[in-house]
């Protein structure tokens, strides 16, 4: 893929991608900008989400409300040309409200199936935690097998697939805790934050007379994304790099401070994300800095921590960040 290498300014080294790279990387770059003209000041966040799209999972947004979670889930579906559907979880939504139902035709005599809005290739969940465990089940295959059963028929969803849910801070009232096994599904959690005062000024006249999704417009199709995916899986990932997650996986496992440690999926979900964060970062082979860039985010979310890390309040992105700095780095190539 790379015909030559540069280096760049955290000493490693970037390659000199070939023409179809480039084209990806150009088309990442205006999904990108075009995502930053709603949400501002917010780059770091921008790109996990898309780093997350590229690599094929699913995004989870938890914050505080007013921060623009939304509004980040709805800009990353505008920007793409494609289906995009938004549920509003609540405590009296149903799964099939999600996946959708058998309905009696009565002219015909039989039954027709009604898709839910899990059918779209983005699917913006606001407030995910708000609706019953029950309720939430009813993403769980889809999100790991990209298709629905329903009364005993399987369908397929589209390509790309991506679910975007939105959650409030669990000690929030009327919130359900997502269950560890949707959790787990969910290739990285991110928080927006508070912006930064500039970039709340800029809000203000921005956002003063009209919201910009209104003007937002797509800037890629749904080949563009498809061939980007392909791009990505090529990323070479040297043994010493899959060893390096392997034992970082295996560190979550062990360590004193976490009773529920990283699954196997994890360790899939941080290679294919990696691989996606080097091909954003214009490089056709992922460094041990793309690992640990991204072990809080991919890895946080799903363990769980120990009684003791409880009382000393360490919380389980604290515990990652340990494990990293301890963990010896794997050689590069």
């Amino acid at each position: 893929m790379s015909v030559g290498t540069q280096h760049n300014g955290r000493g490693s080294t970037t390659s000199t991608m070939d023409g179809d790279t480039l084209a990806v990387l150009e088309t990442a770059d205006r999904i990108r900008s075009t995502i930053e003209t709603v949400i501002e000041g917010k780059s770091g966040v921008v790109r996990i989400a898309l780093t997350v799209l590229l690599a094929e999972g699913h995004l989870l947004i938890e914050d505080i409300p007013g921060v623009g979670k939304t509004m980040l889930a709805k800009a990353l579906g505008r920007a793409i040309d494609c289906s995009v559907t938004r549920i509003q979880f609540t405590p009296d939504l149903l799964p099939s409200d999600i996946t959708g139902v058998n309905a009696y035709h009565q002219r015909s005599g039989e039954f027709e199936f009604k898709p839910g809005p899990v059918f779209a290739n983005v699917v913006v969940g606001d407030e995910i935690n708000r609706a019953s465990p029950k309720t939430q089940s009813a993403l769980l295959e889809c999100m790991e097998e990209g298709q629905v059963s329903v009364d005993g028929a399987t369908r397929e969803l589209e390509r790309p697939f991506m679910v975007v849910a939105t959650q409030n801070p669990i000690d929030m009232e009327g919130t359900y805790p997502l269950p560890e096994a949707q959790r787990d599904r969910f290739m990285a959690r991110i928080a927006v934050g508070y912006p930064q005062p500039q970039a709340e000024l800029d809000m203000i006249n921005s956002h003063g007379a009209r919201s910009p999704l209104e003007e937002l417009r797509p800037v890629a199709t749904v080949a563009d994304v498809r061939t980007m995916v392909e791009q990505v899986r090529s990323i070479h990932v040297a043994p010493a790099i899959q060893r390096y997650a392997v034992d970082l996986i295996s560190a979550t496992r062990t360590s004193p401070a976490l009773r529920l440690g990283a699954s196997p999926r994890a360790t899939l979900h941080l290679v294919r994300a990696a691989r996606a964060y080097a091909a954003l970062h214009s490089r056709d082979y992922v460094l041990p800095d793309d690992v640990q860039d991204l072990a809080v985010p991919i890895l946080a979310h799903r363990l769980l921590p120990s009684p003791e890390a409880q009382m000393e309040q360490r919380s389980p992105e604290q515990v990652v960040s340990e494990l990293v700095a301890r963990l010896p780095v794997a050689n590069r190539r």
